[in-house]
């Protein structure tokens, strides 16, 4: 693929089945219409993200967030999720993996000028179609069914999941602490030396 660069990708149409293929059917089907849908994208900023995302939770209308991602995107879907966990106690989740059909689209790069060559000629087009997986993640306030698979009940305690260690022992500024070890290496007293070699 180095003769040729990438135009274009776009979710390839789906063929039905269970994953559905209409515009609103998603991996929850049955949501509230005043449910939030959070778009996670490879280059999206995560603090964006949960600005948006904490303020629209915060809005008493709001019942329900869905944090979807697909390709690289995952990992950041999961770390929104988990990060607004942390933010409002309380949330019901329910996790949804999938894999959707991206069609890409390459052109192949114009050689280098040669002679013969008429600058109108066609350029050779290629299309891969790839199956990347997709994850969505349904955060919400209300109860939901945990017989569901996927279904995470909420944390009972929202806060730091283990306490900061305390010191051990108390050093004085100048000493290393345990384990720490000085990038110096000891060197032997001059006389030592001396000593070793005439005994």
């Amino acid at each position: 693929m180095e003769n040729f660069r990438k135009v274009r990708s776009e979710e390839a149409p789906a063929g039905g089945g269970a994953e559905g293929g209409g515009p609103g059917s998603g991996p929850f089907a049955d949501l509230a219409p005043g449910a939030v849908h959070m778009r996670v994208k490879e280059g999206s900023k995560i603090r964006n993200l949960m600005a948006f995302a904490t303020a629209s939770m915060a809005q008493p209308a709001t019942r329900a967030i869905v944090f979807s991602g697909c390709g690289r995107a995952t990992t950041k879907t999961v770390t929104c999720a988990e990060i607004l966990k942390r933010r409002l106690a309380g949330l019901h989740q329910v996790t949804r993996l999938r894999y959707r059909s991206v069609r890409e689209v390459w052109q192949s790069l114009p050689p280098g000028p040669t002679q013969g060559q008429t600058p109108g000629e066609p350029v050779a087009s290629l299309s891969v179609l790839k199956n990347v997986p997709s994850l969505a993640i349904l955060l919400s306030k209300d109860a939901l069914d945990p017989r569901q698979p996927g279904y995470q009940p909420p944390n009972p305690d929202p806060g730091p999941s283990s306490p900061p260690a305390a010191p051990t022992s108390k050093r004085s500024l100048g000493e290393p602490a345990a384990g720490e070890g000085s990038a110096k290496r000891s060197q032997p007293e001059p006389g030592a030396a001396d000593e070793d070699r005439t005994a």
